[in-house]
């Protein structure tokens, strides 16, 4: 027996088992999702944010090991304490000042407290004397939460001390991140709600979904948990998982369910009608889920665990989703029968909705027609989308993907503008082993030197293009294994010219017999971006490899993978530009209310994954009928016509399904998950509609029989193991 016959083999068998034991696939169902709530609810408390966006093996990982063992930390902790009136030296903000560092240095995990009253160093104090600061250090994975940092906030008459650096900025965009999951949620609920009820025309089978999407969800909260105990899984994750794990409920859940309606329309009983959803709409599900766990599993390649938190959950999201729709969801409809139609809306009473969608239809038969005068126009149009991709600049988060009445946020504002070459941005070098006083010297005037570097504070002084400027050292600088160099600059800490910096201070020779390790936010931008931009060009192969390889069982031709990733890198341009346009230039920076910034290289890999597994995700369904009519020996233009007859419908309502879901995170108080949102939802969009309607039938006919062409040898390995939906 052929290897594709087997596979048909199964999926019946797969179909009559669920037919025959539809209660118990229930039971089993009710007590592993309960067992999954009680272990998912326990994800949060592991999820982290603490170095997810470092590489680990990184230089500026070693740096910030080396400073948590050696000085006590490595995120900044800073108290912007300002004088509403008079100066900073005023007795009443100094006193105010005193105490405020004070209570930071008795905060657990806080180290290297220093303040402008305590110091006298200029740099600690702003130009116009109304700020000036409190620096301290918190160890990494100490993690103090937002309301622990902002106990260290105050006022009084005349003055105020607000809390900013690192820490606060982590603390603050985890608590920003719950709370716009949570606002997202509300917007985009009670709108799939109304989309679903109008999709399937009934309130039963609009409840579909959302039982599938729950198992999904609850379920890799589970997962999540217990990977949260053996590694480190990034909080960020919780948002993929919910988002994600809905969408592919809705996507599967349309896909089966019409299968099923389409039979029961046919004449089939309602167990007959489950077999057969189960063993043609079932087999596209899985083939459609795996494209998606291909895509996502790519993600596991880079060493930020901040993308391979979303591989973890993405993939397992997809798995239970694939295995929901599979079992549960034929199970549901076995003991559900024709009920599922059940809570008819009033307009639908004659009957569930069509699966079919003739607009789809006579526009591919408009496009097949005249092909280059559809076809041109939409690829001119993502073409002019993509061409902000030629100026784009990368970054990674900081203060300002907050809001600016986010109190972190508004530190760093006032930093950058009062507080030029600021402590809080400096540049840390870090020796691997102890510096004796005068190589310390001549190691930070060298550093001092350096294009862009404005001083450098150590143990031994201060020091000032390549001299020394002050014999009053640091000692919080001095620690039992080596030393710190704190190189303080004016340049952003996004900049090239900070870049520029820190690439320079690495290629300076250190002190003989010692290592030095360059950290700070600028060293980590740097790392991170070569962490991914080194493994890009395997990830791309990777993609190729498993699109083809995917694309080529499901349809036997060789043209089609090579169809594919040239519309979806197309649309994944298109979509890049686009952000680029919005988040990095601006523009609507007012109505979404974010500070444009460099677009974030991380989130930005996992934009492009996530839209490039749901592109292939309706690429799969769509082919599944062009190939099914192909294979009954219709010709080219029929088999394309009523095959996105057939499946447009179902594509178009999941597409804006999934984008509503995707959307309402531009609703986030944090930038890059506005970015995310907005991104994933357009391409979303874009795919499935230009793309599905216009340059898909548009290839078909341009390629014509070519379409399906594959050399000898493969269409005898595709007779054997391909796979085939009727």
């Amino acid at each position: 027996m052929l290897l594709r016959d087997v596979e048909v083999v199964v999926f019946l068998k797969i179909g009559g088992f669920v037919v025959r034991r539809a209660r118990a696939v229930l039971l089993v169902s009710v007590v592993l999702l309960v067992g999954a709530v009680v272990v998912g609810l326990g994800a949060f408390g592991k999820l982290q944010t603490d170095g997810a966006f470092q590489d680990p093996s990184a230089d500026s990982t070693t740096a910030q090991r080396l400073l948590d063992e050696h000085f006590g930390g490595a995120d900044s902790v800073v108290l912007l304490v300002h004088a509403r009136s008079g100066t900073v030296d005023d007795p009443a903000v100094s006193a105010a000042g005193a105490d405020a560092a004070r209570r930071l240095a008795a905060e657990p995990g806080a180290a290297g407290v220093v303040s402008y009253w305590q110091a006298h160093d200029p740099g600690l104090r702003s130009g116009d004397g109304r700020y000036a600061l409190v620096v301290g250090r918190e160890r990494t994975g100490h993690e103090p939460g937002s309301g622990t940092l902002a106990g260290l906030a105050g006022s009084g008459p005349g003055w105020s001390v607000t809390v900013g650096g690192g820490a606060a900025v982590g603390a603050d965009v985890t608590a920003q991140v719950g709370k716009s999951l949570a606002v997202a949620e509300a917007v985009a609920v009670p709108i799939i709600l109304v989309l679903l009820f109008l999709a399937f025309g009934s309130a039963v089978a609009a409840l579909l979904p959302l039982a599938i999407g729950t198992v999904a969800i609850m379920g890799t909260f589970a997962e999540l948990s217990v990977l949260g105990s053996v590694t480190h899984v990034a909080v960020y994750a919780v948002n993929l998982t919910t988002a994600l794990g809905m969408s592919l409920a809705i996507d599967y859940a349309l896909l089966m369910v019409s299968r099923y309606r389409e039979e029961l329309a046919r004449g089939a009983d309602p167990e007959r009608a489950v077999t057969t959803a189960v063993a043609t709409a079932g087999r596209t599900i899985v083939f459609s889920g795996t494209t998606v766990v291909a895509a996502l599993a790519v993600l596991l390649i880079f060493p930020l665990y901040f993308l391979r938190s979303f591989a973890y959950a993405g993939i397992g999201v997809v798995l239970i989703s694939m295995a929901s729709a599979v079992l549960l969801l034929p199970a549901l409809l076995v003991v559900l029968g024709r009920r599922v139609n059940a809570g008819r809306l009033p307009w639908a009473k004659g009957g569930p909705p069509s699966t079919a969608a003739p607009l789809w239809g006579r526009a591919a038969g408009l496009v097949m027609r005249r092909p280059l005068l559809t076809a041109l126009p939409v690829v001119a149009v993502l073409l002019v989308l993509a061409s902000p991709l030629l100026h784009v600049s990368f970054g990674t988060p900081d203060d300002r993907v907050l809001r600016t009445d986010t109190s972190s946020r508004s530190v760093g504002d006032v930093l950058r503008k009062d507080f030029p070459g600021s402590v809080a941005n400096a540049v840390d070098v870090v020796t691997e082993g102890p510096v004796g006083p005068a190589d310390l010297r001549t190691f930070a005037a060298g550093l001092s030197a350096l294009p862009g570097a404005v001083r450098v504070q150590t143990a031994a002084g201060t020091f000032a293009h390549g001299r020394q400027v002050s014999a009053a050292g640091n000692p919080g600088l001095a620690g039992p294994g080596g030393a710190r160099l704190s190189v303080a600059t004016a340049a952003d800490p996004r900049s090239a010219a900070a870049k520029r910096l820190v690439h320079q201070a690495r290629d300076l020779a250190a002190p003989a017999g010692v290592r030095a390790h360059v950290g700070g936010q600028t060293a980590q931008l740097v790392d991170t971006e070569h962490a991914i931009g080194s493994r890009l060009p395997l990830a791309g192969l990777l993609i190729v490899l498993t699109t083809f390889v995917v694309l080529f069982l499901f349809t036997g031709s060789v043209l089609q993978p090579v169809r594919s990733l040239l519309l979806n890198v197309l649309t994944l341009s298109a979509t890049a530009g686009l952000m680029v346009w919005i988040f990095q230039n601006g523009h609507l920076s007012g109505w979404l209310d974010f500070a444009p910034l460099p677009l974030d290289t991380s989130m930005l890999v996992l934009l492009f994954c996530i839209a490039f597994g749901l592109s292939m995700d309706y690429e799969v369904i769509v082919l599944s009928r062009i190939k099914e009519l192909h294979d009954r020996g219709a010709d080219n233009r029929t088999a394309v016509t009523e095959g996105l007859a057939n499946s447009g419908r179902i594509v178009t309502t999941a597409a804006a399904l999934i984008a509503v879901s995707f959307l309402a995170f531009g609703t986030s108080t944090v930038s890059f998950l506005q970015l995310f949102g907005v991104g994933a939802g357009f391409a979303v969009l874009v795919d499935a509609t230009l793309v599905r309607v216009v340059l898909v039938p548009a290839c078909q006919a341009a390629l014509g029989r070519a379409a399906w062409y594959a050399p000898p040898a493969m269409r005898r390995l595709y007779a054997r193991i391909g796979v085939v939906e009727s």
